[in-house]
C-alpha cells in the first residue's frame, strides 16, 4: 500500500513538474507555437504605397497577404490616391497614431518622407521600405529590385533587339529614386558596351500613362529616326505603345517596358511592346511582412551589415528580376 502510494506521489510530483516547465518554456516560447511561428489576429501591420488603385500594387499586397495568413496576424493597405508626396506623408502620419506592430511603405520620395519614417521608428514601430528606398532614413530594411542591373538589363535587351544600332529614348519618372537608378543603369550600359548606340533624349513621364504617351509621341515627332524606347515605369509601357501605333510605327521602333500589368502584358503578346522587366513583387510584400513581424516579436539577431554595423535585419535585399518577352508572356498572365 506504502509502495502504491509512493507511486502516485511520484508521479503527481512529475507531472506538476512537467506543467511548470511547459509554462516556464511557453513564455520563452513567445511566438513559437506547436504549428511554427504564429502571432494575434489583433497584430496589425500596415502597408503604405502612393497611386494606391494602381495594377502594379496588386502583387506585392498579395504577396503581404499570404505572408499575414502564415503567421496568423492582420494587415491594412493605405496610400495616397494621387502621385503626391504630402498626401502619403499625412497617411504614414496616421498610421503612426493608430501604433501598429509594423510599417512596410513604398517611399514616393526618398528625402522628404525621411523625418516621419524616423519618427516612427523612434515611436518603437518597426518599419521597413520596399520597391522605392529612403535612404538615410531609420528604416531597418529595403527590400526590391536592383534597379540599377535592371537599367542594364533592359540596355541589353535593348542592344540585342536593335541589332548593337540606333538611337533610343528613355521615358522615365522624374525625383523618384528607384527610377532614376534604373535610368543611370541604362544610360551607362549603352554608353560603355554599345558605340553604335545613343541615348538621345530623356523624358519625365509622371507615372501616368497619358503623360507617358505625350512623351512618346513628342519623342518620335523629335527625332524621325528613333529605334527604341525604355519605359521604367509600370503604367508607361501601354502609354508608350499607344504612341507607336498612333504614329504608325509599331513594331519598328522596340519598346522595353517595366512590370507586368496586363495592359503590357497583352501589347507584348500582339507585338507592339517588345519587351518589359518584370520585378519580383511578391517577394517584396511576402517578406516585409516576415521581417516586420520578426523585428516586433524581437525574434532577430544583429548582425553587420555592408556599413560595418551591426544591424538586426539585411540593409538591402534584391527581390529579383526576370524578362518578359512574346515568348514566355504567357506566364505572366495572372491564374
Amino acid at each position: 500500500m506504502k509502495r502504491t502510494l509512493l507511486v502516485y506521489v511520484l508521479i503527481i510530483a512529475a507531472f506538476v513538474l512537467y506543467l511548470f516547465r511547459y509554462d516556464a518554456e511557453g513564455k520563452e516560447r513567445g511566438v513559437w507555437e506547436d504549428q511554427g511561428l504564429h502571432g494575434e489576429i489583433g497584430e496589425t501591420y500596415v502597408m503604405i504605397t502612393f497611386q494606391s488603385g494602381m495594377e502594379y500594387w496588386k502583387s506585392i499586397l498579395k504577396g503581404y497577404e499570404d505572408a499575414a495568413d502564415a503567421l496568423g496576424v492582420s494587415i491594412e493597405y493605405r496610400g495616397a490616391t494621387r502621385y503626391d508626396a504630402q498626401e502619403q506623408r499625412l497617411v504614414l502620419e496616421q498610421a503612426i497614431a493608430k501604433k501598429p506592430a509594423g510599417i512596410a511603405i513604398s517611399a514616393i520620395d526618398p528625402y522628404s518622407l525621411l523625418p516621419t519614417i524616423n519618427k516612427a521608428v523612434e515611436a518603437g514601430i518597426p518599419v521597413v521600405l520596399f520597391d522605392s528606398d529612403s535612404p538615410g532614413s531609420k528604416a531597418y530594411s529595403f527590400l526590391g529590385t536592383d534597379n540599377y542591373n535592371a537599367g542594364v538589363t533592359a540596355a541589353d535587351k535593348m542592344a540585342q533587339l536593335l541589332g548593337r544600332e540606333g538611337s533610343v529614348g528613355i521615358i522615365t519618372l522624374n525625383g523618384q529614386q528607384n527610377h532614376e537608378e534604373r535610368t543611370q543603369g541604362f544610360k551607362d550600359i549603352i554608353m560603355d558596351r554599345y558605340p553604335g548606340m545613343k541615348v538621345i533624349s530623356t523624358m519625365d513621364g509622371r507615372g501616368d500613362p497619358v503623360a507617358v504617351r505625350e512623351a512618346a509621341l513628342r519623342m518620335l515627332r523629335d527625332y524621325p529616326d528613333l529605334a527604341g524606347i525604355f519605359v521604367t515605369d509600370a503604367a508607361g509601357g501601354a502609354g508608350a505603345g499607344e504612341a507607336v501605333i498612333s504614329a504608325q510605327r509599331a513594331g519598328s521602333v522596340k519598346i522595353v517596358s517595366f512590370d507586368a500589368n496586363k495592359a503590357t502584358l497583352d501589347m507584348i503578346r500582339d507585338g507592339t511592346l517588345s519587351a518589359s522587366i518584370a520585378q519580383g513583387t511578391w517577394n517584396m510584400g511576402y517578406w516585409s511582412l516576415q521581417y516586420l513581424f520578426h523585428l516586433h516579436h524581437g525574434l532577430t539577431v544583429p548582425g553587420p551589415s555592408p556599413s560595418g554595423q551591426n544591424t538586426p535585419l539585411p540593409v538591402r535585399v534584391d527581390t529579383g528580376i526576370s524578362v518578359i518577352t512574346k515568348a514566355n508572356v504567357a506566364d505572366y498572365y495572372a491564374k
